[in-house]
């Protein structure tokens, strides 16, 4: 009759169609659990990485402070360049106390601290010769210098700046007209002027003249 149906044949029919639906559901689970996108089961070859090695930073020799002190006076007094004039001044102020000034920096890009060394009168402190010198081999060579009066050499950021003063005509010691700065940078073997500033000193203020009086205001009548 057609209203009857097959027990067995529809159990059989949804057996067969629950495990196929069963079968695909795997399926999609072990490709969503496969792939490196999702939160299932992670992709184990890509997760394993071999451990980086860190290797310790080459040292470099730094030139920021010196290894040593270097006695400045026997520096300049066996260097065949120094003038006579300047190992002249060379002469201890007090006991023991030079009029030299020493600075330790990196300017020439070398291994070891270059020296800039300050020449003074006792007197007034008036520079006579600055100088840079250069470690080379284990010795120290000179490759600046500048032996005019008034003069004074610093180390600025890595460049060498050196101060001059200027006097006219007249001018006393103690009070230059003004003075020129000069910056040089080390290229190759040698210093090479980068820049020059002139000031130019005002002569109305520190020549120690007593300034003139104000003339008296006039007088008033009062009635």
């Amino acid at each position: 009759m057609r209203g009857l149906r097959d027990p067995g044949r529809a159990g059989g029919g949804s057996f067969a169609v629950g495990t196929a639906l069963s079968a695909l559901a795997a399926v999609a689970l072990l490709a969503s659990g496969c792939s490196t996108g999702g939160t299932g089961t992670r992709d184990e070859g890509a997760a394993v990485t071999s451990p980086v090695e860190r290797r310790a930073p080459t040292p470099r020799v730094s030139a920021s402070a010196p290894a040593k002190t270097v006695n400045a006076v026997a520096l300049l007094r066996k260097d065949p360049s120094v003038s006579p004039r300047v190992k002249a001044d060379l002469k201890p102020c007090g006991e023991d106390t030079y009029p030299v000034d020493t600075s330790y920096g990196n300017l020439t890009g070398g291994t070891a601290p270059d020296l800039v060394i300050n020449v003074m009168t006792c007197g007034d402190s008036v520079g006579v010769g600055t100088y840079v010198f250069r470690q080379r081999n284990e010795e120290y060579q000179n490759v600046f210098a500048a032996e005019e009066p008034a003069v004074y050499a610093t180390i600025d950021r890595g460049e060498l700046v050196v101060t001059q003063q200027v006097y006219a005509k007249g001018d006393p010691l103690s009070f230059p007209s003004g003075e020129d700065v000069v910056t040089y940078s080390w290229a190759d073997t040698k210093f090479s002027e980068r820049y020059r500033v002139r000031n130019d000193y005002s002569r109305a203020v520190g020549n120690g003249d007593a300034a003139e009086p104000l003339p008296a205001p006039p007088a008033t009548s009062q009635n």
